[in-house]
């Protein structure tokens, strides 16, 4: 057991690995409190499509994947989740409080060395705080309970959001927490460049201080000035529908092939909607209509299924064959992960068989 784990860590480390597209993801804030509230907007660039819409519930008892003192927590916030590599191991989502959280590579990422807080993986580290978090405050604080273990090697800085409108890009720089938010977060924007390096360069260009034109490659630098941009742009008195238009935004950071899934959180409306390459159609969950008593089953669907709309009670009861076939597929269709051993896929298929309603 402890080889698998060993290894599962291993895997969540690759499964981000800078090589390729998987460097290529971009997020945003979009202020339009006047709209019904502020949207979030994320980009998955990445050659895998496969991936499960989870509703996670609220009392239930979890334990951290790292051997380093893992943390233990029981969730207090039902969420719903994006996952690609298993149930518990999401890409990013949103809690019933309206807290949004997610994912980007950065190559600059140095976590912190290891003290006496209890350690979480990578992934683990946004299911906490989507468990435990209502406010972008709350998972800043949250940094002196736990910490991301130190020998991760899966290197991303994150984006975090709620329903009062504040936003902030924490990263983890030469072993410290560093946080852009408020007065200091010039635009809420991030890509794959530290948040500083991103604004300096954001500051050269046209709108922002500088004479240089609005750039229109997909590099991380680029894409970063062009989302700003782009937000900055938004328009509520001339009706803009906010979570169109944060769609848009999406589209004008698209890396073509590469972005698999598109998402848009409405965080005072608590619904998300999403379109994915393999069904560009809209589809949307409304949180307000879940249940997160962690008595009744697990909800699940396929971020790819062929549907329409409103999506809410299309939901199905989550079973371990559907996770067992989305680690598979997963696993199958990462070039690098082809190869793990199968005792690592049944670890993470059955890991959430060890989580309890408490």
């Amino acid at each position: 057991m402890h080889k698998a784990i060993i290894s599962v860590g291993f895997t969540a480390a690759v499964i981000l690995s800078p090589a390729g597209p998987a460097a290529a993801c971009s997020t945003f804030c979009l202020d339009a409190a006047g709209a019904g509230g502020p949207v979030f907007g994320k980009n998955y660039d990445w050659d895998v499509p496969d991936g499960m819409v989870v509703v996670n519930k609220r009392n239930v008892s979890k334990t951290g994947l790292t051997l380093d003192n893992p943390a233990r927590w029981t969730s207090k916030y039902g969420s719903v989740t994006f996952n690609q590599y298993g149930r518990e191991m999401p890409c990013g989502g949103m809690n019933e409080a309206g807290l949004v959280i997610e994912l980007m590579w950065l190559e600059e990422t140095e976590y912190p060395p290891a003290d006496d807080r209890p350690s979480l993986e990578n992934l683990q580290w946004i299911q906490y705080h989507l468990d435990r978090s209502a406010t972008v405050a709350e998972v800043i604080a949250g940094e002196a309970d736990v910490r991301i273990a130190h020998d991760q090697q899966a290197l991303v800085h994150f984006l975090v959001a709620d329903r009062s409108g504040s936003c902030a890009a924490i990263e983890f720089i030469a072993g410290e927490m560093t946080v852009h938010t408020g007065e200091s977060m010039a635009a809420p924007v991030l890509t794959n460049d530290t948040y500083e390096n991103s604004v300096a360069f954001l500051e050269t260009h046209d709108g922002f201080g500088g004479a240089a034109p609005i750039p229109s490659s997909r590099r991380s630098l680029d894409r970063f000035v062009r989302a700003a941009a782009a937000v900055s742009e938004f328009d509520l008195e001339a009706g803009d529908d906010a979570v169109e238009f944060a769609f848009g935004v999406l589209a004008s950071v698209a890396q073509g092939e590469y972005t698999q899934w598109s998402i848009v959180y409405h965080m005072a409306g608590m619904r998300v909607s999403f379109r994915t390459k393999g069904n560009p159609g809209t589809r949307s969950v409304d949180l307000n209509r879940l249940d997160f008593d962690c008595d009744t089953p697990v909800r699940i669907i396929d971020i790819n299924a062929d549907l329409s709309g409103d999506v809410t009670d299309l939901l199905q009861t989550y079973t371990f064959e559907a996770n067992r076939a989305l680690v598979d597929s997963a696993f199958a269709k990462t070039s690098f992960l082809a190869q793990t051993p199968k005792s690592v896929l049944d670890f993470l298929a059955h890991y959430p068989d060890s989580t309890y309603c408490k």
